[in-house]
C-alpha cells in the first residue's frame, strides 16, 4: 500500500568532525519513539533506526544548561564588577534592536521617518542568522521531523480513509455477490439433484438393461461348441447366479416389454445349464468309478475295501476344479444346511436338478459297493445257520449302522448338506428316501428291516422281543453319563426309524397272531373252569386261568421289548390284549354258569380280574386304549385311583352309601398295587344270585374302562348275593334252616382258596356281605319289621364284627 520512500523521510547526513573536538552535551531521546515495553511482554521487538536528532552536529550551539540563580546585590555599582560588561553589550545590543520604537516614542509621523537617515546595524544580518540558525539547530531538527511525521500521519490517514472507502465498496461487491451466489448455488443445488435423479435413473435403467442385454452373451457360451467344459470352471457358477437372477428380475417386472419371452428364455437356459452339470458330474461318477470299481472287486480285505470305497473315492471326486463347488451351490439353491427345502422361483428346477445329482450318485455307489453289501449279507445269512439267529441280527445291525454312517459323512462331504429325518415331502429326505436301493444310507434303511424280517419271520415271539428290545436299550436310549457323538446321534435316529416304520409294526403283527391263537382261539378245558388255590410261593397268579396266565406273559413280554411311552400310551396291543382277555373270562363265566361245577362265576371273575388288573398297574400300564381308533388318548385322560372307588359306586338298597363310605375308602390300603382307572359307573341290573353280569360293548374303545366296569359288577353281584344267602339263612334259622355257623365257614374256605395271599381282600369283602345285607334289610322298611333288624346278618370275622361296631 505504502511505497518505501515513505519510510525513509530523513537523508543521512554525516557531519564529519574534528577530532579534537569533543561533545559538549547530547540530545534528550527523541519524542517519537515508542516506550519500553513492560518485562511481562516476552515478544523481542527490534530497535527503531537512528533518527537524524542522535546525530550530533559540531556546529550546534552548546547543550543548553539551568542557568543559576542572580545574586543579590546590596550595591548596584558592585554589578560593574561582576558583570558590568556583559550587561552593557547586551544592554547595548538591546538599544540598537529597538531603535525603530524610538521614533514612535519621539512622536514622529511615519512619513517624516522614512526620510529621515537609517541608522547602521553594527551587526551583520547573515551572521546573525548564522547565530540564530545555530542555536535553533535542536529545534529545527524537531521541526522538521514533526513536519514529515505530520506529513506521513497525513498520508496514512488519507491511505486509511481510501482502504475505508475500498472495503466499503469492497462490502458493497460481496453482498451482491452474496445474493448472486444464493440464487447461483440453489440452481446448482437443483442441477445436482436432477443430476443425481438422472444418474439414478441412468443406473436403473442401465440395471435393467444389463437383464435384457445379459441373454445374448449367455446364450453364446451355453450354445457353443465344447459348452460342457464350463461345469469345472469358476465362471460357470456366476452363470447360474446371473440367470437365475434374471428370471426372479422378470418375474417381478411383469409390465416391463417382453418380460414373459425374456424369463421364458432365461428359464430354457437355466435349465440347459443344469443339464450339462448333470452330465458332467456324472461323467466325473463313471470315471471314478472306472477307477475303484475294479480294485474294489479285486480286494478282499475289508479295511482296504473300506479304504476304497470312502477315503479314496472321495479324494479322487473332489480332485476337480469347480465341479464339485458347482453342485453344492445348485443344492444350496434347492436345501438349507438342514435339507429343508428353500423359497424363491426357481427352487423347482434347483430340487428336479438336485434329485436328478442324488439319483446319479447312488446308483453309482450302490453299483459300486455291490462287493460290501453281498459280503454283509452272505456273513448274516452264515451266523444265522451256524449261531442263533438273535446274535447275528445284532452284528448285522451293528455292521449297517456302521456302514451307513461312513455313507452320511460321504454325501455330507460331497453335497454340502445333511438329510435328517422331516415330514416334509419336498425336504432333501424325502428326495433320498425315493432311491431305495440294496446300499444302506442314512436315509434308506429298508434293506435292514427286509433282511431281518426275512430271518424273524420263522423265529418265535420271544426271539422277536429280544431283538427288538436290545435295539431300543442299545441305541435308542439316551445314556447322560456320556457325551453324544456324531456316531451315536446318527444311530439313534436310524434306531428310531428303524423301529418305528418297521420293526414295531412287524412285531405288533406277531403280537396280534399270537393274542388270537393263545387267548381268543384258546381252548379251555373244563378243569381250568375252576378256582384254583393260590400258592404262596408262586404267587397271586400262580391259580389264576389260564387265558390270564397267557394274557400276562405277552403283557411282560411287550413291556420288555417296547419303550415305556409306547406301552403306556394307547398301544393297540395292549387294547387288543385286555380286551380278548376280558371277553374269554366273560365266555368262561358262562360256561361255569351252564356247568354248575361249584365255582363262584361271580368270585372266578374277580379273582382274574384283579390279577389282570394288578398286573397292568405294575407294568404301569394305565391308559388301555386303542390307539388306532376313534377314541385314541392323547395322553394318560384319568388319574389312576384305588380300588375304594370301584366300592364307593356300587348301589345299595335305600342309599345307604354313606355308611360304608367311611371303611371301604381304605380297601385299597390294604391290596398293594390294586389301584384301578377310575370310570363312570353304568347301570347295574339284576340281585341275587340268578343276576347276570353286563359288560360294556365290545366296540369301546377304552380297555381300562372295560375291565373296571366288569370288576365292580362282578364284586356288586357276589356281595349283594352272598348278602341275601346271609339274610335268608338268618330268617329260616328258627325253623331249622341251615346254621350261619356253616355259611360263614363255607364262605371263608371259598374266600381263603381264592385268595389266600391277600387276606385283606378276603377281609374286605366279608365287610362289604355284612354291609350289603344290612342295606337289604333296612331297604325292606316296614316289610321286614322289628323281628326281621333283629335276625340281620352280623357274621364273619371278629375284625369285620369290630370294624361293624365302630360303624
Amino acid at each position: 500500500m505504502y511505497d518505501e520512500h515513505w519510510y525513509s523521510f530523513a537523508p543521512e547526513v554525516q557531519q564529519s568532525r574534528p577530532s579534537g573536538a569533543k561533545t559538549r552535551h547530547r540530545r534528550a531521546n527523541s519524542l517519537l519513539q515508542q516506550p519500553e515495553e513492560t518485562a511481562d511482554n516476552n515478544i523481542p521487538e527490534e530497535p527503531l533506526p537512528a533518527l537524524f536528532e542522535d546525530q550530533e552536529d559540531v556546529n550546534a550551539p552548546p547543550e543548553a544548561t539551568v542557568l543559576r540563580r542572580a545574586t543579590s546585590y546590596s550595591d548596584f555599582y558592585d554589578i560593574g564588577s561582576h558583570g558590568g560588561p556583559k550587561r552593557k553589550d547586551k544592554k547595548k545590543t538591546k538599544e540598537r534592536r529597538n531603535n525603530h520604537n524610538l521614533w514612535d516614542a519621539l512622536m514622529i509621523p511615519a512619513s517624516a521617518a522614512s526620510t529621515l537617515p537609517v541608522e547602521q546595524d553594527t551587526y551583520d544580518d547573515a551572521l546573525s542568522q548564522e547565530l540564530l540558525q545555530a542555536s535553533q539547530q535542536e529545534y529545527l531538527l524537531y521541526h522538521d521531523q514533526l513536519a514529515l511525521t505530520e506529513r506521513h500521519l497525513g498520508t496514512l490517514i488519507d491511505d486509511a480513509n481510501s482502504a475505508l472507502k475500498t472495503l466499503e465498496s469492497l462490502c458493497q461487491s460481496f453482498r451482491a455477490v452474496e445474493e448472486q451466489t444464493t440464487s447461483f448455488k440453489a440452481q446448482c443445488d437443483d442441477l445436482l439433484e436432477e443430476q443425481k435423479r438422472l444418474q439414478t435413473l441412468a443406473d436403473e435403467v442401465g440395471t435393467d438393461l444389463h437383464y435384457y442385454a445379459y441373454l445374448d452373451n449367455v446364450s453364446r457360451r451355453l450354445n457353443a461348441l465344447g459348452a460342457g467344459r464350463l461345469v469345472d470352471d469358476d465362471a460357470f457358477g456366476d452363470i447360474l447366479a446371473n440367470l437365475d437372477s434374471c428370471i426372479e428380475f422378470m418375474i417381478k417386472h411383469p409390465q416391463y416389454r417382453d418380460a414373459d419371452t425374456y424369463q421364458a428364455r432365461y428359464q430354457a437356459l437355466l435349465t440347459k445349464a443344469l443339464h450339462l452339470l448333470e452330465v458332467g458330474f456324472t461323467n466325473r461318477l463313471d470315471q471314478v468309478s472306472g477307477e475303484l470299481a475294479r480294485q474294489i472287486t479285486n480286494t478282499q480285505s475289508e479295511s482296504a475295501r473300506h479304504a476304497l470305497a470312502y477315503g479314496r473315492f472321495e479324494e479322487i471326486l473332489m480332485n476337480s476344479y469347480s465341479l464339485i463347488p458347482n453342485i453344492q451351490r445348485v443344492i444350496l439353491g434347492a436345501y438349507d444346511q438342514n435339507g429343508q427345502p428353500r423359497t424363491g422361483p426357481n427352487v423347482d428346477i434347483f430340487a428336479n436338478t438336485a434329485n436328478n445329482l442324488f439319483h446319479a450318485y447312488f446308483v453309482v455307489r450302490d453299483r459300486d459297493l455291490k462287493p460290501l453289501t453281498q459280503h454283509d449279507l452272505a456273513t448274516f445269512h452264515l451266523e444265522c445257520k451256524e449261531s442263533s439267529i438273535d446274535t447275528a441280527a445284532r452284528n448285522y445291525v451293528k455292521q449297517c449302522f456302521e456302514r451307513s454312517f461312513s455313507e452320511a459323512t460321504l454325501f455330507r462331504n460331497i453335497f454340502s448338506i445333511e438329510a435328517p429325518y422331516s415330514p416334509n415331502p419336498k425336504s432333501a429326505f424325502a428326495a433320498l428316501n425315493s432311491h431305495q436301493r440294496s446300499l444302506v444310507t442314512g436315509t434308506n434303511i429298508a434293506p435292514i428291516a427286509t433282511n431281518l424280517q426275512s430271518k424273524l419271520q420263522t423265529c418265535d415271539l420271544q426271539t422277536i422281543c429280544n431283538l427288538v428290545g436290545w435295539v431300543t436299550n442299545e441305541y435308542l436310549l439316551v445314556d447322560y453319563d456320556e457325551d453324544e457323538t456324531p456316531f451315536v446321534a446318527h444311530c439313534r435316529e436310524l434306531t428310531s426309524r428303524l423301529l418305528a416304520e418297521h420293526l414295531w409294526t412287524f412285531t405288533d403283527g406277531f403280537f396280534d397272531a399270537e393274542i388270537t391263537k393263545s387267548i381268543t382261539k384258546a381252548v379251555v378245558p373244563p378243569e381250568a373252569l375252576k378256582l384254583g388255590v393260590t400258592s404262596t410261593a408262586e404267587g397271586g397268579s400262580s391259580a389264576a386261568f389260564p387265558v390270564v396266565k397267557r394274557a400276562i406273559e405277552l403283557l411282560v413280554l411287550f413291556d420288555q421289548s417296547m419303550p415305556k411311552e409306547r406301552c403306556q400310551r394307547s398301544s393297540p396291543v395292549i387294547f387288543k390284549l385286555v380286551r380278548e382277555t376280558i371277553a374269554a373270562l366273560q365266555r368262561a363265566e358262562v360256561r361255569i354258569k351252564a356247568a354248575k361245577n361249584g365255582t363262584d362265576p361271580d368270585l372266578f371273575l374277580i379273582k382274574n380280574l384283579l390279577i389282570l388288573k394288578n398286573e397292568l398297574l405294575t407294568l404301569e400300564i394305565g391308559d388301555v386304549r386303542n390307539g388306532t381308533g376313534t377314541g385314541q388318548a392323547t395322553g394318560l385322560g384319568s388319574s389312576i385311583q384305588h380300588l375304594g372307588q370301584i366300592w364307593e359306586n356300587l348301589p345299595t338298597a335305600g342309599n345307604l352309601f354313606g355308611l360304608v363310605s367311611s371303611s371301604v375308602s381304605t380297601f385299597s390300603s390294604y391290596i398293594p398295587g390294586s389301584s384301578l382307572l377310575s370310570r363312570a359307573a353304568g347301570s347295574i341290573t339284576g340281585s341275587g344270585s340268578g343276576s347276570t353280569t353286563t359288560a360294556t360293548p365290545a366296540e369301546s374303545q377304552d380297555a381300562g374302562e372295560q375291565l373296571d366296569e366288569l370288576l365292580r359288577q362282578s364284586i356288586y353281584a357276589f356281595t349283594r348275593r352272598w348278602a341275601a344267602i346271609f339274610n335268608e339263612a338268618k330268617v329260616k334259622a328258627a325253623v331249622g334252616g341251615k346254621n350261619l355257623t356253616q355259611l360263614e365257614r363255607e364262605l371263608d374256605e371259598i374266600l381263603e382258596g381264592a385268595f389266600a395271599t391277600q387276606p385283606e381282600v378276603v377281609e374286605k369283602l366279608k365287610e362289604a356281605i355284612q354291609l350289603d345285607a344290612q342295606a337289604q334289610l333296612t331297604g325292606g322298611g316296614a316289610k321286614a319289621g322289628a323281628k326281621e333288624k333283629g335276625s340281620v346278618y352280623t357274621g364273619g370275622s371278629r375284625a369285620s364284627r369290630g370294624s361293624s361296631r365302630r360303624m
